[in-house]
Parts: C-alpha cells; sequence; structure tokens
C-alpha cells in the first residue's frame, strides 16, 4: 500500500546479525485512535483515509518500500548484564528522508512477537500506548529530543494483563533506534565487524563530524548531558533507565514507567520495578554516567591500543559532569529568568530547589508561579521564600525568558491514568483533550486548560507506575 512516503532503509543494510526481518503479525479489526497529521506531513505521508491507515499502523499492511525487522540488543537492567533482549513487541518497519533533510525510523510497538520476545507476547494493552502517546508529544513540545508518536490503533483483540484489556499499536517514530545496548551485544559476542559497521553507521547518522569511537562517545556524552539536563529541569523521571533503554541519538526513548513529579523531592522514585531507588530523580545524571562508561567499554575492542583508549575514553566520560553542569545552570537559569546565568546564581538556584523540596512545593507550579504575584502562595515557608525573592529580584530576571522556560501544563500521572481508565471503558475523549492542552504546555491557563494544571489531590495520587510490557 502506498504511503506517500518513501523509504530507504539504511538500518536493514547493516550486518545480518544486527537485526532479524520479520513481518508484523496481523490484528483481527485495527481501528484509528489517533494520526498525527503535522509529523506525518514531515515524514512524507500523504495517505489521509482512515481505514488505510489503520490497516498500515496496526502491521496489516507493508507500506510499500518497508523492510519490516526486528532490532538485536542486549542491555544492562538495573545494573544486570542481559544478553538476550531486542525489539520483543516492536518492528522497524524502515527509514524516510522528512522534509527537514532528516532520516527518521518509523517502528510499530505492540505488533506481534518476534524471536527477542522470550516468554512475552508481543502485544501492547490501549494504556501504555496512550501514555506513550501523550507523554512523547508533550515532550517535543516543551522542545525535548524524544521519539515521537504517529498513530494509535486499536487492535481489536485483547491482551492479557493480569486481568484482559484491548490491545493496540504504538507507531514511533525516532531519529534511530538504536541505543547503548546495541553496541554492547555486539561487543559481548565478539563481533569486530558488526561493531564497527554499527559505528560507521551511527557517525554516519547521527555525528558526522565525529572522528572515530572517540569522536563518537565524546558527541553521544555531550548530546546525553543536555537530554538529561532537560529531563531535570521539568522533573521528568524516566523510571528505566537501562542501557538498553538510552537512544544514542540523544532522544528519549522507551516511555514506560516514566513520570513528571508533582510534590518535589529529589529521592522521588514510582516505577514499579525500581525497588531500590536507582533510577530516582536526582540519581538520573549518575545513572547516565554509568550508562556511557558501559558504551565505552563496548567501543574498546575497536581501538588500536586498548590502555590508551580506557584512559581516553575514560577522560571523555568524566567530561561528562562539565557538559552536565553547564546544562543544568544554562535550564534552570532560564527557569528562573537568568539568560546568562554565572557560576554564583548556581546557589540561588539551589536555595529555591532547597526550598521546594523543604515545603513539597509543586515542581511545575512552584515555577510557573515565579512570574505572577501569588509566588508565594506555592511555599508553606513564606519567610524564607520573601528572602530567596528579594536576592533573585535583585538579579533582575527576564519574565519573558521564564515564560518560554516553564510549561504551564504537563501530562500529570493522575490525569493520565484518569484518561486510560476511560479509554478501556470506550471513552476516547478524555485522551483526546488532555493531548490538546498538554501539546500546548506554554499557553495561558484558561477556560478548559486550569484544571490541566491542578496537583492531585490526596486521593488522587499516582504512588507507582508500570512498564506495561
Amino acid at each position: 500500500m502506498n504511503l506517500g512516503a518513501k523509504f530507504d532503509n539504511s538500518y536493514a543494510r547493516l550486518p545480518a546479525q544486527l537485526f532479524t526481518p520479520l513481518a508484523p503479525t496481523p490484528v483481527a479489526a485495527p481501528k484509528l485512535i489517533r494520526f498525527n497529521g503535522d509529523l506525518a506531513r514531515e515524514l512524507g505521508i500523504t495517505t489521509s483515509d482512515d481505514a488505510q491507515l489503520a490497516q498500515i499502523f496496526a502491521g496489516n499492511v507493508a507500506p510499500d518500500g518497508a523492510a519490516p525487522l526486528a532490532q538485536a540488543y542486549g542491555g544492562h537492567q538495573f545494573g544486570n548484564w542481559n544478553p538476550g533482549l531486542g525489539d520483543g513487541r516492536a518492528l522497524l518497519l524502515g527509514e524516510v528522508i522528512d522534509s527537514h533533510g532528516q532520516r527518521r525510523d518509523i517502528a510499530l510497538k505492540g505488533s506481534g512477537r518476534t524471536p527477542y520476545s522470550r516468554s512475552g507476547d508481543g502485544r501492547a494493552a490501549l494504556g501504555p500506548v496512550l501514555r506513550e502517546y501523550l507523554v512523547s508529544e508533550a515532550m517535543h513540545a516543551m522542545g525535548v529530543p524524544t521519539t515521537r508518536a504517529l498513530a494509535a490503533v486499536l487492535t481489536g483483540e485483547q491482551v492479557w494483563r493480569e486481568t484482559a484489556l484491548p490491545g493496540a499499536v504504538l507507531t514511533r517514530v525516532a531519529a534511530s533506534h538504536i541505543r547503548v545496548g546495541t553496541f554492547q551485544l555486539a561487543a559481548a559476542r565478539g563481533d569486530l565487524a558488526g561493531l564497527k559497521a554499527l559505528a560507521d553507521h551511527v557517525i554516519a547518522r547521527h555525528y558526522p563530524d565525529a572522528t572515530g569511537p572517540e569522536g563518537l562517545l565524546a558527541a553521544i556524552t555531550a548530546r546525553q548531558a543536555e537530554l538529561i539536563a532537560q529531563w531535570m529541569a521539568l522533573g521528568f523521571i524516566h523510571g528505566v533507565m537501562n542501557t538498553d533503554n538510552m537512544a544514542v541519538s540523544g532522544e528519549t526513548i522507551d516511555y514506560g514507567p516514566c513520570a513528571f513529579m508533582d510534590l518535589f523531592d529529589p529521592l522521588t522514585v514510582l516505577s514499579s520495578i525500581d525497588h531500590g531507588g536507582r533510577y530516582a530523580w536526582r540519581n538520573q545524571p549518575d545513572i547516565a554516567v554509568w550508562n556511557l562508561a558501559q558504551l565505552a567499554t563496548a567501543l574498546i575492542p575497536l581501538m588500536p591500543d586498548r590502555d590508551a583508549a580506557v584512559e581516553s575514553f575514560t577522560n571523555i566520560i568524566n567530561g561528562f559532569a562539565e557538559h552536565y553542569l553547564l546544562a543544568w545552570r544554562r535550564r534552570f537559569g532560564a527557569k528562573i529568568g537568568l539568560a546568562e546565568p554565572t557560576e554564583a546564581d548556581q546557589a540561588l538556584m539551589s536555595r529555591l530547589l532547597g526550598l521546594m523540596a523543604q515545603d513539597g512545593a509543586d515542581f511545575t507550579n512552584a515555577f510557573a508561579a515565579l512570574a505572577g504575584d501569588k509566588a508565594q502562595d506555592q511555599f508553606t515557608d513564606r519567610a524564607a521564600f520573601a528572602d530567596w525573592r528579594r536576592d533573585w529580584q535583585a538579579r533582575v530576571p527576564d519574565p519573558a525568558l521564564m515564560a518560554r522556560a516553564n510549561p504551564q501544563v504537563i501530562p500529570r500521572t493522575h490525569l493520565i491514568e484518569a484518561a486510560i481508565s476511560a479509554a478501556i471503558a470506550g471513552d476516547l475523549a478524555p485522551f483526546h483533550a488532555m493531548l490538546e492542552v498538554v501539546t500546548d504546555p506554554f499557553a495561558p491557563l484558561t477556560g478548559a486548560r486550569a484544571p490541566y494544571a491542578r496537583p492531585p489531590a490526596e486521593d488522587e495520587r499516582v504512588l507507582r507506575t508500570f512498564c506495561g510490557t
């Protein structure tokens, strides 16, 4: 079927051991839930018939030029090495060149079993599909590098996740789906040819100015530092920062037990499987460093001198701290209206975060309120906040900069869960309404938008989030 977009599948030309060619498993009765028309136009997609789109993005019909495959990768999951991962419920349909000249992956999630499914059914329930659609598109609207949601389709079948649930398929668009774990698997197999081909491919695709493995590692390290600083500045918790969930492109990928904080606590952990708090909000920069060290280890076989490589790669990884600190200062500086924050301003930012943590202030609303005259209402220790405010105002903050850096709304977890519950019961209106709001996050809180900024009441709080696999 002609989708309109022209496929050019470079990943399918890599060594065969990096993937398995495989067609999606057809579903019973696909029905389109949502189609991202703006993104589709970027990708050159011209098909607009809902029935045809549902067939394509459910995996029942392959678009012309696609070369479906399941990618192979390993990964450290909560610090433990697992070589048997890969796309267990996803398929890369192929790649297109978008209207900006950028190569983009188009992939299905929930498209059926693959050789990497292990004991899974390869399917997705409706809830995780809607969650990823909402959160990834909100992240894009907030300027965070991320995979995108192109389409969501009901399958007309049920999946079993402790109970029977509606099945669905998400179509995900990415700069690429190559992960730290992709490199790790090739290195663990001793597959030098595959490892070199993969590194050359990533350099050509994402970092054309990089020279060799050292340049590649340095470029990925710098880009990850920027990304994690953006997460931190939005109160975003990925929830499962395993090495197979870190994209070497520098995009946010794999929205499983992710969440945005409501009440600010640096130790916040919401993922139901993160029992030790490994991926708490505060720990995300350190985990990024740990993951990058695993990438460095995987790249060492490509270097002519192992000892020299270890020294060079260690210096590159240690450079993450400076990249991150500068990015953190710039992101949080913008949130308090400072266009060129200095090292001295870092103490001002840290003082505010300390007050927010002490008072359990709502992370998003406290920053959004700073430009107004009721910011003190976000704090219980008003005297301490007044002291901070005097020092802050002496720096002459820029309200316009703050407005661009502080979203008025985020995809709050309790509202996502409410939209999912309604959708499972057959009402998709809350999902569509929420999507319209969170993809315009900096707009004023007027009319129907206002309730989306309200933190959860005590009985609405979500204390655990789930992968949904």
